[in-house]
């Protein structure tokens, strides 16, 4: 069995991955107009590399194994990876972009799952339901706990709506690498796995399904795509461990109690 070897981070350390936080928060926010019926993933994916250029951020992802974009861009039923192309978006797809970003020597993960256009009735659940179980996770990941608490409260928000979690895909460490240890599971159970400490900085970024969890890979090397084909979703945050609370580094203060929804 691997040893873990989770690197703690001092309160100066979580001072700079927030700002490479701050950097992918507001990306992902401002792209968000775009997002809209005949535009394409391409045209989203170089706004999003203009934007990082603009505010002095490295594109952690270009690069990263090969890959040869700044962002994700995963529609409908591709689950993550997506490679941005020149397809026109249409009224009531999804869209997950995926962005990391280096600020200063250190790094930082989110995703959004945009609706395009008016999302109808089946969009719209799938979206809440990976919101939730975001959220869900995020509040379970506070010191003491350990990370099997993590996974089974995000796992729980999912079968609340009716959706399956592709459990093949997981959280990570972060930091001066974009993955480092721990793996951050999306299933699990209560009080089982390594105990979550001050000092752990690691995203939380579980993919929800309508269908079941299984994906496969497409031809291109990178798309992973359901199995079904049945539509998926994902919300990603990187979160910081203190000794009384749980910050969340890529985004506006959380009301976790309150489970709000995603603007759509």
């Amino acid at each position: 069995m691997k040893k873990l070897t989770i690197g703690l981070k001092t309160s100066l350390e979580v001072a700079r991955v927030r700002k490479a936080g701050e950097v992918v928060a507001q990306i992902l926010r401002e792209i968000r107009p775009g997002v809209r019926p005949g535009t394409t993933t391409s045209a989203i994916a170089a706004e999003a590399e203009a934007m990082l250029e603009r505010l002095e951020a490295g594109a952690s992802l270009k690069g990263y194994r090969g890959y040869s974009h700044a962002v994700c861009t995963s529609v409908n039923h591709v689950a993550v990876h997506g490679l941005p192309n020149d397809a026109a978006l249409m009224d009531d797809d999804i869209l997950t972009v995926d962005l990391a970003a280096e600020k200063d020597g250190w790094h930082a993960d989110g995703a959004w799952t945009y609706a395009v256009g008016t999302p109808g009735p089946t969009s719209r659940r799938l979206i809440r339901a990976a919101w939730s179980a975001t959220l869900a996770g995020i509040a379970a990941a506070n010191a003491g706990a350990r990370f099997g608490d993590v996974g089974h409260a995000i796992e729980e928000a999912a079968i609340e709506y009716g959706c399956s979690v592709m459990d093949r895909f997981v959280g990570h460490g972060i930091g001066q690498e974009l993955h480092e240890d721990p793996m951050v599971l999306n299933t699990g159970e209560p009080g089982t796995g390594p105990p979550i400490v001050p000092g752990m900085v690691f995203t939380v970024e579980p993919i929800l399904s309508l269908g079941g969890p299984e994906a496969f890979e497409l031809d291109d090397g990178w798309s992973m795509v359901s199995q079904d084909h049945a539509l998926c979703a994902q919300f990603e945050h990187t979160v910081a461990v203190f000794g009384d609370h749980t910050d969340v580094l890529t985004g506006p203060a959380l009301q976790l109690d309150e489970s709000p929804m995603p603007p759509f």
